[in-house]
């Protein structure tokens, strides 16, 4: 019985172990280039919008195995009309403001085509993909707009001093603020996930063999340990970090702590039975549409700042990173299974394979090859582990 257990576990933990492994090849590939403080941040920075995404596109995934096809086109649209906002003087707040208040607008108005229109998700947003990259070329003229405000680009991660001022400089050649900032995310991990655990546990519920919870918190600590050494040995902690760390901790709690996340949950499992529970399925799928939108609404505002400017091509491909890193975490394609630390190892697994071989100079042609065939090989896991279960 234990064994199985044992078993169990590891299958559970099987990306975080491929994540481990994957990073150990490249660091040979690469001649330890990859690990270069550098190249961590550039991982960070470089794919922050594949981790807002992914955590949105999580939302979408639980209800059923839907999707968002229209991500990159929304982001090209409302960063769009916050570069022109900017452009002709508007404060960048109210721009960044206002790329957010598009962007869930838009999600509600997909969401309520598919929550109370019952337009399939599928045909709702590849209506949107085509309708809001359409709109993207009005609004910006089919030009390129240049951004040049300094506060802006700062704060959402696209300027040269785009990090986390220093306030605690006490060890020679480290960023001290990233280093207790690193201590606090190790010690609130271990509390939260042991924690709450220990009371699971005394509250009768079924928890994860002790072993593959020690395992894990291993593997993250000495993950939050390692990139904060190289970070402090570089500019700090860069300022997307803390705009994805907000999202996965809010996200994290939508998805565990309150009913909406149950919810979510439910209707993926099975949404006939959920209904019958007395459960209002429509308003699931229109929260997880609408909270899509909101951050394909940040997620504009981290790429028109990492690219210092907006174009009508922007976000091309982005939600395919999204559905990838989903999956490639662990979410089902079937709904119902998956969770955001699941999203954060799949954004990271893809963004060190991209990152990898652009050290090593692959084409980019074949990158889309390997990432095509780590996203089968996992949807594949997926559907075998479901028949060995049956």
């Amino acid at each position: 019985m234990e064994k199985t257990k044992v078993l169990s576990s590891l299958q559970k933990y099987t990306m975080v172990i491929a994540l481990v492994l994957v990073f150990i090849l490249f660091s040979v590939l690469t001649e330890g280039k990859i690990l270069l403080a550098q190249n961590i941040n550039n991982l960070i920075s470089q794919n922050a919008y594949v981790f807002v995404l992914a955590t949105g596109m999580l939302l979408c995934i639980l209800t059923g195995g839907n999707i968002d096809l229209s991500l990159g086109s929304v982001i090209a649209f409302a960063g769009g009309i916050g570069a022109v906002i900017m452009e002709k003087g508007g404060n960048s707040f109210i721009a960044a403001a206002v790329m957010l208040i598009v962007g869930t607008l838009v999600g509600v108005l997909q969401g309520y085509f598919i929550a109370y229109v019952k337009v399939p998700p599928f045909i709702a947003t590849l209506a949107g993909m085509y309708a809001f990259r359409g709109l993207a070329n009005v609004v910006l003229q089919g030009y390129a707009v240049t951004i040049d405000d300094k506060t802006f680009l700062n704060v959402f991660g696209g300027g040269a001093d785009c990090y986390v001022p220093e306030f605690l400089n006490f060890i020679e050649g480290k960023n001290g603020t990233c280093i207790i900032a690193g201590a606090l995310g190790i010690i609130i991990y271990l509390v939260v996930t042991f924690g709450g655990r220990i009371r699971a546990k005394k509250a009768g519920y079924t928890v994860d063999p002790l072993f593959g919870v020690v395992v894990k918190a291993v593997i993250i600590c000495a993950a939050i340990a390692w990139i904060t050494n190289k970070l402090s040995s570089f500019k700090g902690i860069p300022s997307a970090l803390i705009w994805i760390g907000l999202v996965l901790f809010i996200y994290t709690y939508v998805t565990t702590k309150t009913t909406m996340g149950r919810y979510l949950y439910a209707v993926g499992g099975n949404e006939k039975a959920t209904r019958l529970s007395g459960i209002n399925t429509k308003s699931v799928y229109f929260f997880a549409y609408v909270n899509m939108g909101l951050l394909a609404g940040l997620a504009s505002i981290l790429t028109i700042a990492r690219a210092s400017s907006a174009q009508p091509t922007y976000g091309q491909g982005y939600e395919m990173d999204a559905i990838a890193a989903c999956f490639i975490g662990g979410a089902s394609a079937y709904g119902g299974i998956g969770n955001v630390g699941g999203v954060v190892i799949g954004a990271v697994l893809m963004g060190v394979i991209n990152q990898g071989m652009s050290i090593m100079g692959v084409d980019a042609n074949y990158q889309k090859v390997v990432k095509g065939l780590v996203l089968l090989f996992a949807v594949l896991f997926d559907i075998l582990s479901k028949k060995d279960k049956k």
